[in-house]
Parts: structure tokens; sequence; C-alpha cells
């Protein structure tokens, strides 16, 4: 049983490989991909023929080669290094958009902002098909001006 998988290692470091991508997608900070890099060269070291150890050496090297010079060029250019970068609501402000619905100084209206449609209150009235920019934010409800 132990040759067989002395013998096929690669399938092992290809499943070690998918498991850390799989787990990069639930984190996105660029760290577990570095492993499956690693693996994946362990994958390329096995199917060359090399015993484990080189495999384990080839796996420690390339992964750290990855946290080193990878993940800082993925993270700049994938994450912007923005240290306060704005979520979810917040990434709306200052933004333009149309009103779908007309807004009045006493009712809400809603403004699509990339093909999302939100809650807008305004203090002047604005038609539909006015462009608007969001100002501000309570809770879900966006406030808009005209442009």
């Amino acid at each position: 049983m132990i040759e067989y998988f002395l013998e096929n290692m690669w399938q092992l470091w290809a499943i070690v490989a998918i498991v850390c991508l799989i787990l990069e997608l639930s984190s996105g900070d660029f760290f577990i991909i570095c492993f499956s890099i690693g693996a994946v060269f362990g994958v390329i070291g096995a199917a060359i023929g090399l015993n484990v150890y080189w495999q384990l050496f080839i796996f420690a090297i390339f992964s750290l080669l990855s946290v080193l010079f990878i993940r800082p060029v993925a993270l700049r250019y994938l994450h912007k290094n923005e240290p306060n970068k704005p979520s979810n609501a917040d990434a709306l402000l200052g933004r333009t958009g149309r009103v779908t619905e007309a807004i009045g100084q006493d009712r809400s209206g809603y403004v699509q902002i990339d093909g999302d449609l939100w809650k807008a209150v305004s203090n002047a009235d604005i038609p539909v098909g006015t462009t608007v920019r969001v100002v501000g934010r309570e809770s879900t409800i966006i406030n808009v001006e005209t442009l």
C-alpha cells in the first residue's frame, strides 16, 4: 500500500493543490494559494521521479517563493492595498446612477446603479430618468442629488 502511494505521489500533490485552491476561495487573502502553487511543483517533481524528500523540499521552496514574491504582486493588483477599502453600501458614495422611480421631498424613489436598484431619498423633487450622484446613506437607503 505504501509503495502505491510512493509511486503515485503526483495524485496526492494534485489533491493538495485542489484543496488549497478551494480553501483560497473562502479566504481571498492570496496566502493559501501559495501552497497550491508549491503543490503543483510537487506534482512536477513526482512526475519526473524524484523521491518524497525532494518533493517536500520543492513544495516548501516554491510555497515560500510564492509567499514572498507572488502574493505581494497579487495583493497589489487585485486588492489595490487600500487599508480602508469601502465595502457594500459605503462603496456607493460618490457613484452616479439613474432615477427609475421619481423621488420627492416627502417620498422615496429608486435609483439604478450598475444594474442594482437602491431606495433613495432627496431634499428635492427628481423625475424619472435624471442622472444623480450618491452623497450619503442611512442603512440601505441612499441620499442623492442631481448632477
